[in-house]
């Protein structure tokens, strides 16, 4: 069953436009080196190309985090336990969340989106397919503190953060979120979080520059979106995406470049590039054993289990939130 249409936490103005998303924009496009926070990038048409891009050959990270999930379950079983509310961040359509589900009988489960008809679908096809389990959406921007329904409140929490999204972020960012998630959850929950592994420099660009275009076209889509409701006039064919591994930070950059000098207008601002600047539309940051342990214990974590594919390319863990000490 669902709650109805779910919760909406998302602050709208007065043309319906979120007030995060146009702040967000003039500021990055305010920058020397412009950029815009990678959430932005999934609106509904956005999540929609996203879920295009994980059937693609190269996007392996779909497929390996697919892999842990179905031969895992037993594991997880054991580690999590049953009854728990699970809370998924960032659910976009929830394709992986089922197999989670059946291996570890939760009371509740409680998807947060800021891509509110994407997310309403979701939860809806997913409460069809476990009809006794208690679906409450939440319609949010899950990089902030979010306040869960009552009817969760006071059953024990596992936070679900597939995907390796944590690692779209800047470190300050990754940290401040896994504190924004603990205070959500609270104290003594548990959060399982994908994190992607380095490894070769080809595979990786292949994974975000696909021959069937279809990730540029993700790219693109940003732009597509702030003209729509920002009222910009973007020129979209002269901006060409490119993604760039970046080896002192170990990420992936997404970039739009532009191909001349341009000057455009976003919510009655002037913007200019010049050819060859580029807007920074997103990180997609690689981890190993170590810095993905010290990233959740900044943010307030212990990391209680972890596991790899087959492959060794991708990395689900399990972390739990253990009281703050000060001291060793």
């Amino acid at each position: 069953m669902t709650s109805a249409q779910g919760l909406k936490l998302v602050e709208k103005d007065a043309s319906g436009v979120d007030t995060k998303f146009r702040a967000d924009i003039l500021a990055g496009l305010s920058q020397a080196q412009k950029a815009t926070p990678a959430r932005w990038l999934y609106d509904d048409a956005g999540s929609q190309l996203f879920e295009d891009i994980t059937q693609l050959p190269e996007y392996y990270p779909t497929r390996a985090e697919t892999q842990i999930l179905k031969t895992r379950g037993d594991s997880f079983a054991e580690m999590i336990g049953a009854g728990r509310a699970v809370v998924e961040f960032g659910s976009g359509s929830s394709l992986k969340t089922p197999l989670l589900l059946s291996a570890i009988a939760p009371a509740a489960y409680v998807p947060l989106d800021i891509s509110g008809d994407f997310l309403r679908a979701a939860a809806q096809d997913l409460a069809e397919k476990f009809p006794g389990l208690p679906v409450h959406p939440v319609e949010a921007d899950f990089m902030r503190q979010v306040a869960l329904p009552d009817t969760v409140a006071d059953m024990p929490k596992l936070g679900f953060f597939p995907g390796s999204t944590i690692g779209n972020m800047v470190a300050r960012t990754s940290v401040d979120l896994l504190r924004n998630m603990r205070e959500t959850l609270g104290e003594g929950a548990q959060l399982l979080i994908g994190m992607d592994l380095i490894k070769d420099t080809d595979t990786l660009i292949a994974a975000y520059d696909d021959a069937a275009g279809v990730t540029a076209e993700f790219n693109r889509n940003l732009v597509r979106r702030i003209n729509r409701e920002l009222d910009g006039n973007i020129p979209l064919d002269q901006l060409q995406h490119e993604a760039r591994w970046n080896d002192e930070h170990a990420r992936i950059e997404m970039h739009l470049v532009a191909q001349t000098d341009i000057v455009f207008v976003v919510d009655g601002h002037e913007f200019a590039m010049a050819g060859g600047d580029t807007i920074h539309t997103e990180n997609s940051h690689k981890f190993n054993r170590r810095t993905s342990s010290m990233l959740l214990l900044a943010g307030g974590w212990e990391t209680q289990a972890r596991w790899l594919d087959d492959q060794e390319r991708f990395s689900l863990i399990l972390a739990e939130a253990k009281p703050n000490r000060s001291a060793p």
